[in-house]
């Protein structure tokens, strides 16, 4: 029985997120500069991307570039921005023809001036689009979103906008970056790293984990399947006990 005809489609995750991980070791294995591993991981995302449209999973998140990846070398980070502007023009095509919206969380401020004006030209041309949200994690760090979160709500609380005791839940949301985003089902890191990385620490937290040895850019939509069958046999109890979820 081949792994796509195991999925049941019922059980889907409603919001897959993935932390694309291994694209440097993998250009190590051939004997290749970095570059040559992030330009393949690419391929990867296209075939993830197209792969979750298919089978009607209307949320995925890919963590693609962290606020601690500034600290990598400059020439780096150079190319990884300008293989990002490659990116948003090439797969614009792709986004159109699969009825994908794409949209982006993180510091976005901190983006060079041609990347947030390639991502905000992409993000208009798909807004209409309903099939699924593609959303990019672009300088992105989970403590600095609620860093950030923190703030905002105590400047309405010091402005008597709301009171302390009404911060709830449902308040933190609306100033989180993912405010517009159901909680993350099933996050899934590749290359053999059990880490979360700082990535949608709040939006996890009943979230099922999937780690795979697979470098990313030999991430196949065979990959895929076999995480989400793994995440299709659990049982999600979100504190309760397996009587009471029957």
């Amino acid at each position: 029985m081949d792994l796509l005809s195991q999925i049941q489609p019922e059980k889907l995750p409603q919001h897959l997120a993935i932390i694309m991980d291994g694209n440097g070791r993998w250009a190590k294995q051939q004997g290749m500069l970095r570059a040559f591993g992030h330009e393949n991981g690419t391929k990867s995302v296209r075939r993830t991307v197209e792969a979750c449209a298919r089978l009607g999973i209307p949320n995925l998140t890919l963590y693609a570039f962290s606020t601690e990846n500034w600290n990598r070398p400059k020439l780096e980070v150079d190319m990884l921005m300008k293989l990002l502007i490659g990116a948003l023009k090439k797969e614009l095509k792709t986004l159109t023809q699969n009825d994908i919206k794409l949209n982006a969380i993180g510091n976005l401020d901190t983006l060079p001036a041609k990347v947030k004006k390639e991502l905000s030209d992409v993000m208009e041309k798909t807004s209409g689009n309903k099939r699924m949200t593609l959303t990019l994690a672009l300088s992105y760090g989970s403590r600095e979103e609620l860093t950030r979160a923190i703030r905002e709500i105590s400047a309405l609380v010091k402005n008597n906008i709301i009171s302390t005791g009404s911060i709830d839940e449902s308040i933190i949301n609306q100033h989180l970056y993912t405010q517009n985003l159901p909680d993350v089902d099933l996050l899934i890191r590749t290359s053999g790293e059990h880490r979360i990385s700082n990535f949608l620490l709040w939006q996890i937290a009943y979230a099922e984990l999937y780690f795979t040895d697979v470098l990313w850019p030999d991430f196949k939509e065979e990959d895929l399947y076999q995480a989400i069958i793994s995440y299709q046999t659990r049982e999600r109890r979100f504190g309760k006990t397996s009587e009471q979820i029957k």
